[in-house]
């Protein structure tokens, strides 16, 4: 069998409009399953391949891309109410909004 040779490198134009239909949340790496950057999120066997990102991944793309208004964190800072950290990592609903408009 012949190996085909690889093409000419995808122009970061191309790449992005085919990365536009995608969630902004699958730029960074799923805390839940491992995903790789740009990569689906997949079940925890990693047989199937999930159409949305899980939400522990969500929370980690708003924790690197926007500054949260209601604790007044900068970007990756985890939120946090009365001095202590939010739990399992989860951040406020105004910082997925402010998220959402960064992007």
């Amino acid at each position: 069998m012949t190996r085909r040779t690889p093409g000419a490198p995808m122009p970061d134009v191309v790449r992005h409009a085919l990365r536009a239909r995608q969630h902004p949340a699958r730029a960074v790496q799923c805390p839940h399953c491992g995903a790789h950057p740009h990569r689906p999120c997949t079940t925890i066997s990693g047989r199937r391949r999930l159409p949305q990102p899980h939400p522990k991944r969500i929370a980690a793309w708003a924790r690197t891309v926007a500054c949260c208004p209601t604790c007044q964190v900068e970007p990756s800072i985890p939120c946090h109410r009365d001095g202590r950290e939010l739990p399992g990592g989860s951040v406020h609903a105004r910082r997925y909004t402010e998220a959402e408009t960064a992007a």
